[in-house]
């Protein structure tokens, strides 16, 4: 089983300390590829790169750099994507992105813009975004599995998920685009759930539904942060563990940046046996 792990980099103002002390212990994980994003407002590209270059060039380990191309003028991707070459990234995971404050402008409207400037610009892999309950600006999933085709077609072969809590939304998504054609290999990306407050903040974002196994697991532990946490890590494993049954061959980890907590999960789900 492919494993790649996400790491998020926070405001340079609050400081780094917490994503480089946690890099070496992911390493140790032995993944795939270790994506990294922006933070809130895209405020840290130089740090995501810098990111990127600690874990290609200190722990020997893929990575791929987030790219966004919300409130980006052609000017300023270009010299983003050159800064990218120049150090030495080469794969991407391109997406939109959100503008900050609720704007609503983009010179580039959607990831497939991004990704024919990318191709245009010459020499990156790319990856591409996929959402097992739809996106939540589509019409329908089946709108979503033709954006996926058109990634397809523009090279994307590796698609990483939204975050997900019922296993059968990933399975029918993969089965969706598999009969349509995209023949690419889908990272099943598992959020773990150790937190209630948490949970509802990235549900309300992404739209993910939660089901009611979840929701019984926050009434009955959401005022218990230690039991909390133990109980959104097994449910992680047991996602994990639903999905390698099913044939599924690559897991994305949402870390967020916590080493201890990534480990545990691929322990308990048997990850390395694979």
């Amino acid at each position: 089983m492919k494993l790649s792990l996400e790491v998020f980099p926070p405001k340079i103002s609050d400081g780094v300390e917490k994503i480089y002390s946690c890099l070496e212990g992911l390493a140790a994980l032995r993944p795939d590829f270790i994506s990294v994003t922006y933070s809130a407002g895209n405020a840290s590209k130089g740090l995501t790169r810098e990111v990127c270059v600690c874990i290609q060039e200190k722990y020997g380990v893929k990575a791929v750099s987030h790219l966004t191309c919300a409130g980006a003028t052609k000017e300023s991707l270009q010299d983003e994507l050159k800064k990218l070459k120049d150090s030495g990234i080469g794969a991407l995971l391109a997406l939109r992105g959100d503008l900050v404050g609720g704007k609503k402008i983009f010179s580039y409207p959607h990831a497939t813009d991004l990704m024919r400037e990318i191709n245009a610009f010459g020499g990156f892999e790319i990856c591409g975004a996929c959402y097992p309950e739809g996106h939540v600006e589509s019409g329908s999933v089946y709108d979503d599995c033709t954006t996926l085709k058109m990634k397809y077609d523009l090279g994307v072969r590796t698609f990483l998920s939204q975050l997900f809590l019922d296993n059968a939304d990933f399975l029918r998504m993969e089965e969706r685009a598999k009969k349509n054609g995209i023949d690419a290999d889908f990272a099943a990306g598992i959020m773990p759930v150790t937190s209630a407050t948490g949970l509802i903040r990235m549900v309300g974002l992404s739209g993910a539904k939660i089901p009611n196994e979840v929701k019984e697991m926050i009434d009955k532990f959401g005022g218990d942060k230690v039991a909390m946490k133990q109980a959104g890590i097994e449910y992680a494993v047991k996602q994990i563990q639903g999905l390698q049954k099913e044939g599924c061959g690559h897991i994305h980890l949402y870390t967020m940046d916590n080493a201890v907590n990534a480990k545990t999960i691929c322990d308990g789900a048997g990850v390395f046996e694979k």
